[in-house]
């Protein structure tokens, strides 16, 4: 079963496309501006009236989802083999990365969905803890894989990418290994097991998630792989490991969100995520949403003092329940950029 359909343009003698990775933060979660009920990022070709990339990317966007762009950049090229223009050249499309505030715009073309980016990627949120499916399915069928390799040397070398990818001890893999050769239980009935993980969570690299997905890819674990065989897993299998999409989108959400993860503990680009005024809670909760973990609260509201990002407004919210908070705003007196240079973001303890 194979995701690379060839519907989503008619086949045509250009080479290049253009594709945006939509992001916002609504009600402190995450998501992804998608087209095509969810199978498709906004995309398009390029064209000869588009002056720039950009350009493209822009008038797609505009065409297809109506939602205002902000920030933008350029994330990677990628080549798809496996479709074909009328002459037969492999089609390329570059890829885009977009911060925006989710516009509510009064007619929403019927194509355009705002998405949970944890629907496509559920092993990452990690704000309740780890996962289930990640020691009860995914390590497990991860290490079948492994253990298919052609020698030894392979072997442990997959074994050993599993455990930095998926944030993992030795003893973990040793555990999961025994439990899935001499007993085939879940590993939900052997408590020590995730225990032994909590103990271990502080190597799970949050950036990491292109890196776990392209693994999934490799090990065929996943829809948009050539070699997935769904019959060979167990039968929720495609509920446990995410949205699948066309062509390669899904790996450029991957990419996207790797990029994001990675830039937001040393430039502040939340900003381009935040509304005008914010309480300190609702900051935490929008960077809490892109990493997929808790942050410590105190070392947080520290490093926001230390770093003199936000100035208070003088005024607060209002509060159903409780004292009103205090709102802020982002100091935009200063050089944005290099708020956050060489400073990291307090995970929890």
């Amino acid at each position: 079963m194979t995701l690379s359909y060839s519907h989503a343009h008619q086949q045509g003698s250009g080479t290049t496309e253009v594709v945006a990775v939509l992001i916002a933060i609504t009600d402190h979660t995450a998501r992804v501006l998608t087209v095509d009920q969810g199978k498709l990022l906004p995309n398009g070709p390029l064209m000869p009236l588009h002056r720039s990339l950009q350009a493209g990317v822009r008038q797609w966007v505009e065409e297809q989802t109506r939602q205002p762009l902000g920030y933008l950049e350029q994330l990677y090229t990628f080549v798809d083999t496996s479709r074909r223009n009328s002459d037969g050249h492999a089609l390329v499309y570059v890829s885009y990365l977009g911060l925006v505030q989710e516009a509510q715009v009064p007619e929403l073309p019927s194509q355009a969905i705002w998405r949970d980016w944890y629907d496509y990627f559920p092993w990452e949120n990690h704000l309740e803890g780890m996962p289930s499916i990640i020691m009860t399915s995914i390590v497990p069928e991860l290490l079948v894989w492994a253990d298919a390799a052609e020698d030894d040397v392979l072997q442990h070398r997959r074994r050993q990418r599993i455990r930095l990818c998926w944030g993992l001890s030795e003893g973990v893999i040793d555990a999961v290994t025994f439990t899935h050769n001499n007993t085939h239980s879940l590993l939900k009935d052997y408590p020590e097991i995730s225990e032994n993980y909590n103990d271990s969570s502080s190597e799970w690299v949050a950036e990491h998630l292109l890196l776990r997905y392209e693994m999934l890819y490799e090990a065929g674990l996943i829809p948009e792989a050539p070699s997935y065989q769904p019959s060979k897993l167990p039968d929720n299998w495609t509920q446990m490991i995410g949205t699948p999409m066309y062509y390669d989108h899904r790996r450029v959400i991957a990419t996207a969100i790797s990029r994001l993860r990675a830039k937001i503990e040393y430039r502040p680009l939340i900003f381009g995520l935040m509304p005008e005024v914010f309480t300190l809670l609702q900051l935490q909760q929008s960077i809490e949403a892109l990493s997929g973990v808790r942050l410590h609260k105190q070392n947080f509201r520290r490093l926001l003092d230390s770093q003199n990002l936000v100035q208070p407004t003088g005024e607060s919210s209002s509060a159903q329940r409780g004292r009103p908070a205090k709102l802020y705003r982002f100091r935009h007196d200063i050089e944005l950029q290099s708020l956050l240079m060489d400073s990291k973001l307090p995970k929890r303890k």
